[in-house]
């Protein structure tokens, strides 16, 4: 434990904030996780709506410093990726392309 005033209060704010940090990581992971299996699974409407919640969860917690920006960016942009890889997957299965008949 530290001796000085100041460094005692620095131990406190930090266990204070890494307690609120926390909270956030560990509903970005469950959303990384919903939205993952969202993506995987092909249903393109969930995946949308998962990957948005993701992506702004994702904002938040880098406009608090809880993750870098950039890293938010990057995370956020290979989500979207996956996202439109299953909405394409999901568009032929749902309407089979058919010659227009005359």
């Amino acid at each position: 434990m530290a001796n000085i005033k100041s460094s005692q209060k620095d131990i406190r704010r930090t266990r204070a904030r890494t307690a609120r940090n926390v909270v956030v990581v560990s509903r970005i992971k469950t959303l990384r996780k919903k939205a993952l299996a969202a993506a995987t699974a092909g249903d393109a409407a969930v995946a949308v709506e998962t990957s948005g919640q993701y992506a702004s969860a994702l904002d938040k917690a880098a406009k608090r410093g809880v993750i870098h920006a950039n890293k938010a960016n990057r995370i956020k942009s290979r989500i979207a990726k996956m996202t439109k890889k299953a909405a394409a997957a999901a568009v032929p299965a749902a309407a089979p392309a058919t010659p227009a008949a005359q």
